[in-house]
């Protein structure tokens, strides 16, 4: 557990705080802008990670909301019920999860009907030969046509979303203390480590996005909306009472950090 806990604290210093959680997003649209112009001005020459054949994005962005669902899904549970020793605050809690599934498939099925909805099929990328028999995007890639719409950027919006959601589920451990339970404590640790690195994993991916894909409009609306995602539930739906509710983090909820060991 030793080794474990060695890696913890400097991410907990590090991913586990307040002033993160505030400025994270302005970091991410910062990553967004500065990762386009050096697109634009076309300074970096292709690399491993402007192949979409990469191991990053093949395994881990391809199914970026499985591993944010399946790695908090235990550590919000966990965490949770720790703190309240009820099962129904612990599934109200959970339901951020459902949420969360409910903003990622109208998202990403919204971006699926503009790009239908905005575009034309072509004989190949260069836009030459339109191609008018074909009227949406699959007719056109089964017709061995290019389809050419406003494609905004699924990444930028879902690494923008997953990376803020697994930050400000993160603040529950600023009262949680499992110390006096080895067992309970390797597994928090275990979570959180994973989470974390599953956080920098999406940070860095969403940069490669900016540096190598899409117009600049493009991850610009997809950054937003998953700006916008985050901020309309954990800063404005989450605050009320019928919603499924911020992470505690008040440690007036005891004298003392509570005890999971109890």
């Amino acid at each position: 557990m030793e080794p474990l806990d060695r890696c913890a604290r400097p991410l907990r210093t590090a991913l586990a705080r307040s002033s993160l959680r505030r400025w994270l997003p302005w970091g991410l649209l910062g990553l967004m802008l500065g990762g386009s112009l050096l697109k634009a001005l076309a300074l970096l020459p292709d690399s491993y990670m402007s192949s979409k054949r990469n191991l990053l994005n093949i395994y881990f962005v391809k199914l970026a909301w499985a591993w944010t669902f399946w790695l908090l899904l235990p550590f919000i549970a966990i965490t949770n019920y720790c703190l309240s020793r009820n099962v129904l605050e612990m599934l109200r809690r959970i339901s951020t999860l459902l949420v969360g599934t409910m903003v990622w498939y109208v998202c990403t099925s919204l971006f699926l009907h503009i790009e239908d909805f905005t575009g034309s099929c072509y004989k190949s990328p260069a836009l030459d030969v339109l191609f008018q028999e074909h009227l949406s995007k699959w007719q056109c890639r089964q017709g061995g046509g290019f389809w050419h719409g406003f494609d905004i950027s699924g990444h930028s919006f879902l690494l923008t979303y997953c990376a803020l959601m697994i930050v400000e589920e993160m603040a529950v451990l600023h009262v949680l203390n499992t110390e006096r339970s080895p067992r309970l404590h390797a597994v928090v640790n275990a979570l959180f480590v994973a989470l974390s690195f599953l956080t920098l994993i999406w940070v860095w991916m969403f940069f490669c996005t900016a540096l190598y894909f899409h117009d600049f409009s493009q991850k610009l609306f997809g950054t937003l909306v998953g700006l916008s995602a985050w901020y309309g539930t954990y800063r404005f739906w989450y605050l009320k009472s019928f919603s499924p509710g911020l992470p505690p983090q008040n440690a007036s909820l005891s004298s003392k950090k509570p005890n999971c060991s109890r």
